[in-house]
């Protein structure tokens, strides 16, 4: 017989994080399972942003030449292997077709609704954590190479500003040059988004936040999940009294257990009969010290690269890698970025230690999968946060924790139930 508990949340990255504090603040006594520390995967390799301007999902590019482009590998924003193509086409399928114009505002009406609460979310955790040290509220920017992508950016963001009450501030190449003097290339523009927070070590706060679960009473457990499965009422019966978790170290059991394993949900839920529209992204990261100081966090626009001032030097981090997950990491999208990075802010050296490699967990419709199985009672999922687990990660653990505590939800769920799918 396992230790018996209420619920039991497999994985602690941020969204397993923040639904096991969440599920505790109501009351439940938690359990939270990982083979690792608190928000050492893909929580800790982002981009260090809490983007609440990001009310649009990254739609897939559906130009000819933009697709020519990625075809033949031209630019650093996108890599691909070709050997994870056949098991990711159906799902890239649905997500180009999903990127169509129309659906793809649909989509974003939905998204934005999540998008929302991301600061507000995340100011009562790093409250409650005295985590004011690792932020800083002062936005960031997506900076411009041409005049023609400048002009459409500031197309966007009125557009966003008009739709979706974001904030930004429009400055020309020479007002960037002023604020960013670590730039030594010439610029069109930026934009820069002024609600988003940057935070200067992402896996520190999330670490916090799991701390602050432990204190509170929370048991941390860190070992390999090898199974789950329902309890019955007797052998055959089909019954549910609970679920059982194996480890490698044990056993547990639980009233309710939810799924929020981030990029390696989709393998789990489908030895369990789900067959959802998932697939990941694979990123790096490279940390490097800077002769002169960035002052914020910038986007590259045109060529697809993040670099962000953090506690341990300066982020670059890469697009999107379309591959297998424990595929060997290909360093061809750091090679690309580094050199560009280098011509536009001047890096010193690679820090020692080596590049990061994560997944992000994708759905092919852009919206998270957030609410209980279809077809097993107990048994909650909460992943497929895309590219913005991180933002995510406090919002999606409450409303989680309010349809486990069958309590109003602050956000309508449907449309983000995983029945969407079917079965």
């Amino acid at each position: 017989m396992g230790k018996k508990t209420s619920v039991i949340v497999l994985g602690a990255g941020i969204v397993g994080t923040c639904t096991a504090l969440h599920l505790q603040q109501r009351g439940h006594e938690v359990v939270l399972i990982d083979k690792g520390d608190p928000g050492q995967e893909t929580s800790y390799g982002n981009s260090c942003l809490i983007q609440q301007e990001s009310v649009e999902p990254y739609a897939f590019p559906r130009s000819f030449s933009a697709l020519a482009r990625m075809a033949l590998g031209l630019g650093a924003d996108v890599h691909w292997h070709a050997n994870a193509i056949p098991s990711l086409a159906k799902p890239l399928w649905q997500y180009y077709q999903n990127s169509a114009p129309a659906k793809h505002e649909a989509i974003t009406q939905k998204y934005s609704r999540l998008i929302a609460h991301a600061t507000s979310e995340h100011a009562s955790l790093i409250a409650a954590t005295a985590s004011e040290d690792l932020i800083q509220r002062e936005g960031f920017r997506f900076v411009y190479r041409s005049q023609a992508a400048f002009a459409e950016g500031v197309a966007r963001a009125h557009r966003l500003q008009r739709d979706y009450g974001v904030r930004h501030a429009v400055l020309s190449g020479d007002q960037l040059a002023a604020a960013e003097p670590a730039l030594q290339q010439e610029m069109a523009g930026a934009i820069h988004w002024l609600d988003p927070w940057k935070v200067n070590a992402p896996g520190e706060l999330v670490q916090r936040y799991a701390n602050l679960f432990a204190s509170n009473g929370g048991e941390i457990v860190k070992e390999q999940v090898l199974c789950l499965g329902q309890n019955t009422t007797r052998p055959g019966h089909s019954n549910s009294k609970g679920w059982q978790v194996d480890t490698d170290k044990g056993k547990f059991e639980a009233e309710q257990v939810v799924i929020a394993m981030g990029p390696w949900s989709h393998d789990f839920v489908k030895r369990m009969g789900y067959d959802l529209p998932l697939f990941i992204k694979r990123g790096y990261h490279q940390h490097f010290q800077q002769p002169k100081n960035l002052n914020l966090a910038m986007l590259d626009a045109e060529k697809g690269f993040v670099l962000i001032p953090t506690k341990y030097g300066i982020r670059l981090t890469t697009g999107a890698e379309f591959a297998h997950i424990n595929a060997a990491p290909t360093p061809i999208q750091l090679q690309k970025t580094q050199k560009l990075a280098l011509a536009l802010i001047g890096l010193s050296e690679p820090e020692p230690k080596p590049p990061w490699m994560g997944s992000r967990p994708c759905t092919a419709d852009m919206l998270p999968i957030m609410g209980p199985a279809p077809a097993h009672q107990g048994l909650w999922f909460n992943f497929g946060h895309g590219h913005q687990g991180f933002t995510l990660g406090p919002m999606a653990g409450r409303l989680m924790a309010e349809m486990i505590s069958g309590e109003p939800t602050f956000v309508e769920p449907v449309p983000y139930l995983p029945a969407r799918f079917g079965g």
